[in-house]
């Protein structure tokens, strides 16, 4: 019998192409420098010189199908109330049983501090397995100590080998199976280290696998590449059921969760946590964290109201723009999109008549929060304008609307939501679309005045007046 052969491929790591030589562009996906160097087993060929193959017998099966109606969809069959409201509300409404969630994050960012928090609550009232390949049994009790974890229902294994990992889980059948991470798991019969493309994706099918068979929901932790995505094939976000990202920049204590892709719920909610010493905590109200210590009688401030799935939530924008000392003036945007902000600043100029070719312009979205809502037009404008002006928008004042490029603000969806969340925080007036405020029924939000505009020259001569 010929013995196997190692060979070395490429693999592209976002669409799991092969090619037996590296290509700059992958075939397939159109990806460029997304083939990576991997060394797999050639498998042993018969005496015919073709690849044996299990033969199949006719007729024979080990599948037992189940009739469809009788197959459970009530919530509390079919889905795990984690405890943790945030985490219930981006996964929708729970866990759902058999369901593999690959959550990923920059390293030191908490994915592996809210998955011991999840065990810890799941805990109390079911069987919980926790894999770790990265940390000793030692380091994951230290940090269960110190983030005051329920540990009786909690079973800890350090390993790395898929296989016996596998049996563990199907000897076991806990409840919840956390594996912490992919990139150190290892199938044995698979001729390539820990990390690479076909280790990770022969290890995510197996542990999918088993999850599925035994309706066992998994957390599968993911590092992240220099881009920011999921180290490893695309192949791997592909078969999991939901993929979860954990954003925040660890020099600030805020961290928000977002899904990406979630078989069973919306990809539009988002949960956020505060990172203290005793773990991640839940922020219930995200808008009155993120107008704290906002300035008052500074221009250059202005409040936005995006919505994050069905959750509005405030959030303070802030514009600096200042006389350039360069023959081509600067534009730096954190947070908000740099080719909206090149947008918007055209508008001004033409349609509302502010230069500026000789001012450089900064934007900021405190709180570490992306704004890619076009609601969030009207208020970027009105704080450019604010700072150029050296205006200040009152501080109780707050602007939504989208900004064309005729000048117009145009209406916005889910207006009435807003509203009642700048009611609740404590705004009294509200600059609105002209259009939108024509639908809406002012009496139902007594104390908030609304100005509608029709333009933005209106809607900066409107914080003129209210200043």
């Amino acid at each position: 019998m010929p013995k196997d052969k190692l060979k070395t491929i490429y693999v592209c790591n976002q669409c799991g192409e092969t090619s037996p030589r590296w290509l700059g562009r992958c075939p397939s996906c159109g990806a460029w420098n997304t083939m990576t160097e991997d060394v797999v087993e050639e498998p042993a060929k018969s005496s015919s010189g073709r690849a044996a193959a299990p033969v199949r017998v006719t007729g024979q099966t080990s599948l037992k199908p189940l009739k469809l109606k009788n197959v459970s969809t009530t919530e509390e069959k079919s889905r795990i109330v984690t405890g943790i409201a945030e985490l219930d509300r981006v996964l929708g409404g729970g866990i759902v049983l058999g369901s593999v969630i690959l959550i990923g994050g920059e390293p030191g960012i908490g994915k592996s501090t809210i998955l011991l928090q999840l065990c810890g609550e799941v805990s109390r009232t079911r069987s919980v397995l926790y894999v770790t390949g990265e940390e000793s049994v030692r380091q994951i009790k230290l940090r269960a100590v110190r983030l005051d974890v329920p540990q009786d229902n909690i079973s800890i294994v350090a390993e790395s080998d898929v296989d016996e990992i596998c049996g563990l889980i199907e000897q076991m059948k806990p409840d919840l199976v956390v594996i912490d991470s992919i990139q150190t798991m290892r199938c044995t019969d698979v001729a390539s280290s820990s990390g690479t493309v076909s280790q990770v994706k022969e290890s995510s099918a197996r542990f999918l696998n088993v999850a599925k068979t035994n309706e066992i929901p998994t957390f599968i932790v993911g590092h992240v590449n220099k881009d920011g995505a999921i180290a490893g094939p695309k192949v791997m976000e592909h078969i999991v059921d939901t993929v979860l990202y954990f954003e925040g920049d660890k020099t600030l204590p805020y961290r928000v969760l977002r899904a990406v892709k979630n078989r069973y719920g919306s990809t539009n909610e988002i949960g956020m946590f505060d990172m203290t010493g005793k773990g991640l905590e839940q922020i219930e109200n995200p808008s009155q964290v993120m107008l704290e210590g906002r300035p008052i009688g500074i221009s250059g401030t202005c409040v936005a109201c995006v919505m994050e799935g069905t959750r509005p939530v405030l959030s303070e924008i802030q514009a600096l723009v200042t006389k350039t000392a360069f023959p081509s003036p600067r534009r730096t945007a954190s947070g908000f999109d740099y080719n909206r902000m090149y947008l918007l600043l055209a508008v001004l100029e033409k349609r509302a008549g502010y230069v500026f070719g000789n001012q450089d312009v900064y934007i900021n979205i405190i709180g570490g929060l992306k704004l890619d809502e076009t609601a969030c037009d009207l208020p970027v404008c009105l704080a450019m304008a604010s700072s150029l002006l050296d205006l200040p928008v009152p501080e109780k004042t707050l602007a939504i609307g989208e900004v064309g490029l005729g000048g117009e603000v145009r209406s916005v969806p889910h207006l009435e939501t807003r509203l009642r969340e700048a009611q609740r925080v404590g705004f009294d007036t509200a600059i609105v679309p002209k259009h939108n405020l024509n639908m809406l029924d002012a009496a139902q939000f007594p104390g908030l005045r609304l100005v509608g505009v029709a333009y933005l020259r209106e809607a900066i001569n409107a914080i003129k007046i209210n200043k």
